[in-house]
């Protein structure tokens, strides 16, 4: 028997056993615990605590599927030729839909992936569409940026070293994943549940700016208690959907740093992987979910041991917990969302006289990226001068504000937009697709990693953003968030 037959009968197997209740966190022990309430719930219209959730004004539809491959797809990440030989612990992709008392519905999906190119955004969410109805402003596709989770079509296409089976089983993998999200979100979306939503809020100091401090320096700083530079957003916010009694259905929290504590050639969740795991083990019957927030220049540091990705999970974890002990802030049930892709312009555009010489440089990421932009400008094939950016915003009662921005957007983001919107403002840094770095003004002028000339990992027929990036982002930013507060009044 052949690989690819091997392959395919794993999988059936698989889909056999998801659909005897694999995916799903809906059996009946969730709806039998009846735990008492831990923490004070302030009610906003009330101004006062109660013991009580009260009546049931929204809807929960939970779901999740297994999404480590059973092929020989690749590690993603780091730009080389990663074979798995093991798992750590399985990689999981969760589905959180929402319905308000008036039955708008939102879905939000959380996955263990790297990153979802363009590709894969587009192509789920037509599936979406069509099997469900949802318009894109209902949908969002999140993934944590964990190093230790395949590879997927089109993300950072030139930056692996892959020969054609390897892009293949990229491909291969790719399919099976989104039939797997298609699965959950149907599962989702038919089992709903009544529940109430709460936003709170914990801390975890973990997260570096890996900008303003060097990464051999970093243990031997905190040692001595002298304080790390640079800018950090160490708020953990979570947001929690109680059942009947009180049991804590789901768990959505969110942080913004890389999930990069790991990089070995083994399939694990990173810090966030744990992080889940420790809230599902504590809280039996308790979907546990993860979003990136805007860390795209910020690292776990130190880091590069097991141990230190595991106790970055219980500290991730423990902020949860703690947010949990502290008041709740009862989100009222009403849902309102925007869309919109905002066009970002390069800086400058490759040409054939600029690619040759990297074409036969010395850096083969950027050599291989060369050689398919000269391609394509000898086939006739003419480049656009911008990129489509999503943007996004769905706004859950007068008390909450969550945000979508796409690639890997850096915290000053996330600090600017806090400090703009008057309700509670969470930011997922990493929705949708994988842009590329996505710099602040002020990142963009200090140049470096984050903020120079390296839109060409991305696939990019350009090396640089131009430098009104965050003006044009903040810009379509508000633009969604009016527009929900419009379609209120």
């Amino acid at each position: 028997m052949n690989d690819k037959k091997k392959v395919t009968l794993n999988r059936r197997k698989f889909i056999g056993t998801v659909a005897t209740g694999t995916l799903g966190l809906l059996s009946a022990p969730v709806l039998a615990i009846n735990e008492g309430i831990e923490g004070g719930l302030i009610d906003p219209n009330e101004g006062k605590c109660f013991s009580k959730v009260g009546e049931y004004q929204w809807q929960i539809g939970i779901a999740k599927a297994l999404i480590t491959p059973l092929n020989d797809v690749w590690l993603a990440g780091y730009g080389r030729k990663r074979v798995a030989y093991g798992k750590i612990h399985d990689l999981w992709a969760k589905v959180i839909a929402l319905k308000d008392v008036a039955g708008k519905r939102v879905v939000m999906v959380t996955t263990d992936h790297m990153g979802m190119s363009k590709t894969i955004y587009e192509r789920v969410f037509q599936k979406v569409a069509k099997q469900f109805q949802l318009d894109r402003s209902q949908f969002m596709l999140t993934f944590s940026h964990n190093h230790c989770a395949p590879c997927l079509e089109d993300d950072l296409v030139d930056y692996y070293p892959s020969d054609v089976k390897q892009k293949e089983a990229v491909k291969e993998y790719t399919l099976w994943m989104e039939d797997q999200l298609i699965a959950a979100i149907d599962e989702a979306l038919n089992n709903w549940q009544d529940c109430e939503i709460f936003a709170g809020g914990g801390n975890c100091t973990f997260a570096v700016n890996r900008r303003d401090n060097k990464e051999a320096e970093v243990p031997d700083l905190m040692a001595k208690g002298i304080p790390l530079k640079g800018a950090v957003d160490h708020e953990v916010p979570v947001l929690v959907a109680k059942g009947p009694g009180g049991h804590n259905l789901a768990l959505l929290f969110g942080y913004a740093c890389h999930p990069t504590t790991l990089d070995f050639n083994t399939w694990c969740g990173d810090y966030p992987g744990f992080a889940q795991i420790a809230l599902e083990n504590k809280f039996t019957g308790t979907a546990a979910m993860f979003f990136n927030a805007c860390g795209g220049d910020q690292n776990p540091l130190p880091r590069r041991e097991l141990a230190l990705c595991e106790k970055y999970g219980e500290m991730l974890s423990t902020a949860v917990e703690e947010a949990l002990d502290n008041p709740l802030v009862k989100v009222s049930s009403r849902l309102s969302t925007a869309f919109n892709f905002v066009d970002l312009a390069f800086e400058e555009m490759v040409t054939l006289e600029k690619l040759q010489p990297i074409a036969n440089g010395r850096s083969p990421l950027q050599a291989r990226w060369a050689r398919r932009m000269i391609g394509k400008i000898k086939k006739g094939e003419t480049f656009a001068t911008s990129y489509p950016y999503p943007t996004q915003a769905w706004k859950m009662g007068d008390e909450l504000l969550l945000l979508g921005i796409g690639g890997e957007a850096v915290v000053d983001y996330s600090l600017r937009f806090k400090k703009e919107f008057a309700q509670k403002t969470w930011i997922c840094g990493y929705a949708n697709y994988m842009a590329a770095y996505i710099p602040s003004r002020r990142v963009w002028e200090e140049g470096g990693y984050e903020g120079g000339s390296h839109l060409d990992e991305y696939g990019h027929p350009a090396w640089r953003w131009r430098g009104d990036v965050e003006d044009r982002i903040a810009e379509s930013v508000h633009k969604v968030v009016q527009h929900t507060k419009s379609m209120e009044s």
